[in-house]
């Protein structure tokens, strides 16, 4: 059996690259989270009671196209270099954000996120299969963790530039202010997209591709019926449902509570702090427990979304400034499973099919999550209240942590099958 205890050459600074670029991956899509209200003011009529609905489909048109170019491109990265793919992908989603500032109608803005959505669909089952293939089991869980806490910091930079923009570029008029938040977050992408395509697949000796490495259609039906990951995908589908709904909508949320346009930026800080904390947390955790019990990825996920679930209910009833504390309470606790949650994933999937196991994971949790809580969340907000629709999201956690917890019984022996396979492969 082979000794995978150490990182394999190049895994600290493949880590830092890939890090980097999920920064600015999620600075991107929290941007426009952060000037949405200023896109519908722009783009509406004011007092239209559909306006947030159709808005909310900016955020679905970019993961629709997501979802679905995703398992394309996963397909590809299991075959071919994952860093051109990185790289091309990194590219395009920093072409089309700058395009998105400079759309004169709906429709042209609407199409840019599409762009971006099949960017993103490159790099989103690359990125981490590439950090699986350089770091072993035992300290997977940490490196991804490492790698995922670019999500609160990079969602917290995004709502913290569109605000700053929003407030503070004096220098062009204020109902034009929106388009230069994506323009300032294009330009890093470009760079560390044309770095990417320099880097060396883990896979490759002497420049060519192992075979051992080609998966059969066996592979891919022993992955579907991996009771672990199937039900890690069910959890973390209705974990996408209630964050990424609560991240779209929470600037319109906000301000319904009488927040100045501001107080984005104090949800960015929040985010950034807490949720930061929260995923190192999460994914040490997950690690320190697992000699201990084996489903502890598990134990982690469930336990944080259960706890998550009456904290976000308080922020409904408790008036600013006291709320923000339970906000930050709560996003503590969502963030918990980011780093356990995406280990489970890797460790439940063999090498030669782990790209597509992460595409296939994207698909579900964004067709059956986010991309329908934009518009329904939308919806309810725009006819009832916004404390309806935020309940709905509240009793949407709950069920995601009951998922997690019940599938910490048949994880360890699919991790272990999985090390098996890998380890005499």
């Amino acid at each position: 059996m082979k000794n995978d205890s150490q990182a394999k050459p190049g895994a600290y600074s493949a880590l830092a690259l890939l890090l980097a670029i999920n920064l600015f991956n999620y600075i991107d899509r929290q941007v426009l989270a952060a000037v949405e209200p200023s896109i519908r003011a722009t783009f509406f009529v004011p007092n239209d009671p559909n306006a947030m609905a159709i808005s909310g489909t900016l955020g679905s048109a970019f993961l629709i196209t997501y979802m679905l170019s995703a398992p394309a491109l996963g397909w590809v990265s299991d075959r071919f270099s994952r860093w051109l793919i990185i790289g091309g992908a990194v590219i395009l989603w920093s072409i089309a954000t700058a395009a998105s500032g400079l759309a004169v109608s709906f429709a042209m803005l609407f199409a840019t996120r599409v762009l971006v959505g099949i960017g993103e669909g490159g790099y989103g089952p690359a990125a981490p299969t590439v950090l699986a293939d350089l770091f072993s089991l035992e300290t997977r869980g940490r490196v991804l963790a490492a790698f995922c806490a670019a999500i609160p910091v990079g969602s917290a930079l995004g709502y913290v530039l569109g605000g700053a923009v929003l407030t503070r570029f004096t220098p062009v008029p204020e109902s034009e202010r929106w388009r230069w938040a994506f323009l300032f977050a294009a330009i890093p992408g470009l760079l560390l997209g044309i770095i990417s395509l320099f880097q060396r697949d883990p896979r490759t000796a002497n420049g060519a591709r192992p075979e051992r490495q080609r998966a059969t259609r066996r592979d891919y039906r022993t992955l579907a019926r991996t009771r672990s990951y199937v039900l890690n995908c069910a959890a973390q589908t209705a974990m996408t449902f209630a964050l990424g709904g609560i991240g779209f909508w929470v600037a319109a949320y906000l301000h319904s509570r009488g927040l100045p346009p501001s107080s984005t930026q104090t949800f960015g800080a929040l985010i950034a702090g807490t949720g930061l904390l929260s995923t190192l947390v999460g994914g040490w955790l997950g690690d320190a427990l697992r000699k201990k019990i084996p489903g502890s990825y598990f134990l982690v996920s469930g336990l944080g979304m259960i706890v998550a679930c009456p904290l976000f209910v308080m922020v409904l009833y408790t008036p600013f400034p006291h709320a923000w504390w339970f906000m930050g309470a709560s996003v503590f606790f969502l963030f918990l499973n980011t780093g356990p949650s995406n280990t489970a994933l890797a460790n439940v999937s063999l090498p030669k099919v782990r790209a597509t196991a992460f595409a296939l994971n994207i698909l579900v949790i964004h067709a059956l999550g986010d991309v329908l809580a934009f518009p329904s969340i939308g919806y309810i907000a725009g006819h009832a209240s916004w404390t309806i629709a935020f309940l709905f999201v509240s009793g949407i956690m709950l069920v995601s942590g009951i998922i997690w917890l019940a599938g910490m019984k048949s994880l360890p022996a699919d991790t272990a099958a999985v090390d098996k396979a890998s380890s005499y492969a």
